[in-house]
């Protein structure tokens, strides 16, 4: 029976995690934090907990998410996506520990015409984006065994996500605009969490960092997003596409931050759910 501990667990995909450990209780022993219990920033904390609970395997899913605000509050955006995972993947090298991380989509520039694979060079144009993606630099430079799984456009039942608020707007507004040039993969958190759980069968035998990709099926635009959650909700509100032009925000998002599934769906032998099916199964539980 091995030990997990998950940090971030009151987040979205934390809650999901959750939601999932009962099927897995006859492996591992969950030990579930977020900030109150465990100050990632702290890495005598992280070490002392990991020590004291006998943790084989940490599951990060704590962030700085906040991807506008990121854009006046670097430091603690660093804090959080760095050199708090630095700690964690310092913890692993040195107590033999295996390490699953998630990152984003935002550490791409956004500026391709494929599906980004897993060796397309980084190349974020947002705080939040550059601060992810030095935590990926600091696990590979610390050794640890680690699983490094990107995602995008992630929403649930939990939390804040567009998912929540484009039923809140649905319900006061007649009309509201979204823009319709920004292209990706929206990934219920659910999907997320049984990919997380499922890559604990193939984390690296060695020392050695993998990375893999990870959406729901299919490719659509905030405007698709926006519209296909106003039907499915049965909302009687317009959606009007605008350009991002018209859309002013702090930090620049990726034009287009569509995944290639493919090394994700060979090593798992999944069949990765369509967007759409993940998006109506959880606007039911939201009505």
């Amino acid at each position: 029976m091995k030990n997990i501990l998950i940090t971030g667990a009151n987040g979205q995909l934390g809650n999901c995690l959750r939601d999932l450990a009962a099927d897995y209780q006859d492996k591992y022993n969950f030990y579930y934090t977020d900030v109150a219990e465990l100050d990632i920033t702290d890495a005598e904390a992280i070490e002392k907990f990991v020590v004291e609970n006998g943790i084989d395997i940490i599951i990060n899913a704590a962030a700085y998410t906040a991807v506008d605000k990121a854009e006046d509050d670097e430091e603690n955006a660093y804090r959080l996506n760095c050199s708090a995972v630095g700690n964690l993947a310092g913890v692993a090298k040195k107590h033999g520990l295996a390490l699953v991380h998630i990152s984003t989509d935002y550490v791409f520039s956004g500026e391709m015409a494929t599906p980004y694979v897993e060796t397309d060079v980084p190349a974020p144009k947002s705080v939040y984006g550059s601060t992810k993606l030095a935590g990926e630099r600091a696990i590979v430079e610390s050794g640890c065994r680690a699983v490094v799984i990107r995602t995008s456009w992630l929403y649930s039942e939990y939390g804040n996500n567009f998912v929540k608020t484009m039923l809140r707007l649905g319900r006061e507004r007649e009309f509201i605009r979204v823009v319709c040039d920004q292209i990706g993969g929206p990934t219920y958190a659910g999907d997320l969490a049984k990919v997380v759980f499922g890559m604990l069968d193939h984390l690296p035998e060695g020392e050695g960092t993998e990375f893999y990709h990870f959406a729901d099926e299919g490719v659509c635009s905030w405007f698709d997003f926006a519209k296909a959650i106003m039907e499915m909700a049965g909302l009687d509100c317009r959606v009007e596409a605008i350009p991002t032009s018209d859309y002013p925000a702090k930090a620049r998002r990726p034009a287009f931050s569509v995944f290639n599934l493919g090394k994700t769906k060979g090593t798992l032998g999944m069949v990765i759910p369509y967007w759409r099916d993940s998006l109506k199964l959880t606007i039911s539980k939201l009505q």
